[in-house]
């Protein structure tokens, strides 16, 4: 690898995943994984095989299918999981067992292990991976608040057992850039064997800086930055993907490194991991906001009418981006919208576009004009619903009034039963919510609920996105509709019908957030 040459280290399907709600189905992680790898992703990180028998198949699923990109999945410092992990990940072309261990005084606390018990657990542990695989990675889990001395043993430890790629995690997003630099710059000075091996950055969002930080990494030596897309991940997210290697791209003259990376696919990607994962994408997010190349005061788009570098340091279409907005109307057919699909980053299949042109089709009746947005959000609630579904809305009729409580009656299909019940509410989407639960009692607690406007106007479509938890496990439903309470109504429907199924998956086995550290010891 050239020295100039950044490697992107893409943990969206593992890290990501953990956000509370973010969860994946089998085949959206398989899909996702494909976007990964046709986009130029160095290396994968498809998941925890030892959580459940669920992330097991997926990560055993994307190494049998990669083409291009490095497959890891990740193992805690114990044999169990490491064989595991790589009875998943064998069947890549390339592949890669990423073991941590956390090394501060507090995180050294949660196994109650003594500073020599864990340098030798840290020994057995990347000695017995690199027996299973020539490419190893080891990181300290929340390296930036371990002691500086017993850091630098444990990574020369690691380095003399076989890993390949070192991790520096700053697991809650503690560091600053200075600081970040510093310290892999000195790792590299003192530790022996260091040039040997790559250094990489795994940095948190908690204050804002992760970009920075992993930026300020590169620049004090590492070669490999672990990110997700959109940014996600637990808390307040990790290094987002499309920042770093935008900020790179754009910023050569100052950071004269490299990736792979086609960003051209970096928005059909960001919209489909906001699709599969239900986290909406703020307007104001960098690069892949939907207010990113928008320019609204006069003077800005003067200067864009004159010359688009007045206001704009990268070109829209860099990222995927088609550079403008042409609008569908009812008149346009089914072959119109599959090309604007393509344009936006969709590959759909027949019956998805058939399904899809339907709720255009009705969407065009009530409205002028059909955006882009528009289009995403379509594809969106498409996939927000499925036949399998065990739940699914027939009907609904909702009475307002001034003086009194709002009434909603709901028609439901329950596995395969209709069903129908009549609730009064504070508002209509609260009646809505109850008329729901008569005809699926569950204790569900409802953490968000967040209605967004698609487009402009008083006929724009509304996305609506419901998170639930219900004994620790967590859901999102989304959906869009020109009505909210339909939206409304269908978002919270979806957010149930996931709720059931990961309800399931945790009776099956336990989820990589809920694996805890009795292993370790």
């Amino acid at each position: 690898m050239s020295d100039n040459k950044v490697l992107i280290f893409d943990t969206t399907l593992r890290d990501g995943e953990q956000s509370p709600g973010a969860t994946m189905t089998h085949d959206e992680k398989l899909e996702i994984a494909s976007m990964l790898d046709d986009m130029g992703v160095d290396i994968i990180e498809a998941g925890f095989p030892i959580a459940s028998e669920g992330d097991f198949a997926a990560v055993s699923e994307i190494a049998k299918n990669s083409v291009n990109s490095r497959i890891c999945g990740l193992a805690r410092a114990n044999f169990a999981d490491i064989d595991r992990c790589w009875e998943a990940v064998k069947h890549a072309k390339q592949n890669r067992i990423h073991t941590f261990i956390g090394t501060s005084p507090l995180h050294r606390a949660i196994p109650n292990l003594t500073q020599d018990e864990m340098a030798d657990k840290i020994h057995q542990t990347v000695t017995h991976a690199r027996n299973l695989c020539d490419n190893v990675q080891w990181s300290p889990m929340d390296a930036t608040r371990t002691e500086w001395d017993y850091l630098c043993r444990v990574i020369e430890i690691a380095i003399k057992a076989g890993a390949t790629t070192i991790n520096i995690p700053d697991t809650v997003g503690y560091t600053a850039p200075a600081e970040s630099a510093d310290l892999i710059k000195r790792l590299i000075e003192t530790v022996p064997g260091a040039d040997e091996v790559t250094f990489a950055t795994h940095c948190h969002n908690d204050l804002g800086m992760a970009t920075a930080n992993s930026l300020a990494a590169v620049a004090g030596g590492a070669r490999q930055i672990e990110c997700t897309i959109n940014g996600l991940g637990e808390r307040a997210g990790n290094t987002a993907l499309e920042e770093v290697v935008m900020a790179l791209k754009t910023r050569h003259d100052i950071m004269p490194w490299t990736t792979g990376i086609d960003t051209t696919k970096i928005m059909a990607i960001s919209r489909r991991v906001s699709t599969v994962s239900g986290f909406l994408v703020q307007p104001n997010k960098a690069i892949v906001g939907k207010n990113a190349f928008a320019h609204e005061s006069g003077i800005h788009q003067d200067g864009m009418l004159k010359n688009r570098e007045n206001f704009e340091i990268m070109r829209p279409e860099d990222v995927g981006l088609s550079g403008t907005s042409l609008p569908l109307g009812k008149h346009s057919g089914r072959a119109a919208l599959r090309d604007k699909l393509e344009q936006l980053g969709f590959e759909v299949g027949d019956n998805q576009l058939k399904d899809i042109f339907v709720r255009f089709k009705e969407l065009a009746d009530r409205k002028k004009e059909v955006f882009d947005d528009d289009v995403v959000a379509l594809v969106r609630a498409d996939s927000g619903e499925d036949e399998d579904d065990r739940l699914q809305l027939v009907s609904m009729k909702v009475v307002c009034g001034t003086g009194g409580p709002a009434e909603s009656t709901i028609e439901m299909e329950v596995d395969g039963k209709d069903m129908s019940a009549t609730a009064e509410g504070d508002g209509p989407v609260d009646a809505t919510f109850k008329a729901i639960r008569q005809i699926h009692p569950n204790t569900a607690r409802l953490q968000l609920y967040q209605v967004s406007a698609v487009t402009e106007g008083t006929d724009a479509q509304a996305t609506v996105s419901v998170r639930l938890e219900e004994d620790g496990v967590i859901a999102t439903g989304q959906s869009a509709n020109t009505d909210t309470v339909v939206a409304s109504a269908k978002a919270y429907i979806h957010a149930l019908n996931r709720l059931l199924v990961r309800r399931d998956k945790v009776g099956e086995g336990a989820d990589a957030k809920e694996v805890s550290y009795k292993d370790l010891a």
